[in-house]
């Protein structure tokens, strides 16, 4: 991707406070992008009122349309851009998620940005909230904002999978690297790679007990190491900015982008649906309540939204 061209923000209605947008702002600015603020709201004591007639809802729904609209206008001026000739877009939609993605395909958007806050776990799961649905389903690039600030000179980490032959895990790590690289020029940073890897699983050092697990971790570590001296020459960065780490990849993200103090980590998700998403999860969920910084999910370059006809 050379930059952005059509950035789309999701508006948080429950605050004046506008991180996303904010981060928007200074991307569409970096980048010379069209901006596009934007909003689903829905009322569901407006569709119950059976009083009314369809033609007096949908005047009721359009004033509270514009009213938001208005808000909207009003948060974009406290932060001195009302001169940016940014889009408003405010539409009635029961769905936040599925408005958002009906936004970016009606509108060929490529990056959508929105504020994010910790999530309860036990509801994440039953009641999934529009951040993953957004992770499994969006289309394009999604960065997720929270308070950590971008400074110049900053540091991007950028999580791969190096070690994995697997088509879709090299496709990601390329789309991956790129996109780091390309924000590090935007934004002024510094981009960092991690890898982590599984250590020996402990049913086999059980149930071989001539199972070498030690040897079994060095081998494993030196495979990744060789694949990541690799991938980072190719792209050229700095081996001394490259990490391979035994462990989970929601614990060595999280403990590395602490250390690195990054405003940034970039990551794969393979958007997993259904059951096994519940279940399972992916690693980009299960990272992103962890992390005090953003976060960029990025998809496969095939990748087909189910909400795409």
């Amino acid at each position: 991707m050379e930059t952005y061209k059509n950035i789309l923000v999701v508006i948080d209605p429950t605050t004046d406070e506008q991180k996303a947008l904010g981060r928007a702002i200074d991307l569409s600015i970096k980048t010379n992008a069209k901006l596009t603020a934007f909003l689903s709201i829905f009322d569901f004591s407006y569709e119950m009122t059976t009083m009314l007639s369809s033609d007096e809802r949908e005047s009721m729904r359009q004033t509270v349309i514009k009213d938001r609209k208005v808000w909207i206008e009003e948060r974009i001026k406290a932060l001195g851009a009302q001169d940016k000739g940014i889009d408003v877009k405010v539409i009635w939609h029961n769905r936040p998620f599925e408005a958002v993605i009906d936004q970016v395909l009606n509108s060929n958007h490529d990056i959508v940005v929105k504020g994010t806050h910790e999530h309860d776990k036990l509801k994440s799961v039953i009641f999934t909230p529009t951040d993953w649905h957004l992770l499994r389903k969006c289309p394009c690039p999604l960065l997720l904002v929270k308070d950590h600030s971008w400074p110049a000179n900053g540091n991007i980490l950028a999580a791969v999978n190096v070690g994995s032959d697997e088509h879709e895990h090299q496709s990601l790590n390329e789309i991956i690297t790129k996109e780091a690289k390309h924000l590090a020029n935007v934004i002024n940073a510094n981009v960092h790679l991690v890898n982590s890897f599984p250590g020996t699983p402990v049913n086999i050092a059980i149930e071989i007990p001539e199972f070498d697990a030690s040897q079994y971790n060095d081998t494993m570590l030196k495979h990744h190491q060789d694949a990541m001296a690799e991938h980072a020459e190719k792209y050229g960065i700095n081996k001394e900015h490259t990490y391979v780490k035994e462990g989970l990849p929601e614990d060595v993200i999280e403990s590395l982008s602490q250390k690195l103090d990054a405003e940034l980590v970039i990551l794969g998700t393979i958007g997993r649906t259904g059951l096994s998403a519940a279940l399972i999860g992916n690693t980009a969920e299960h990272v992103i309540d962890k992390l005090n910084c953003d976060v960029l999910a990025l998809k496969p370059a095939d990748y087909i939204s189910p909400l795409q006809s």
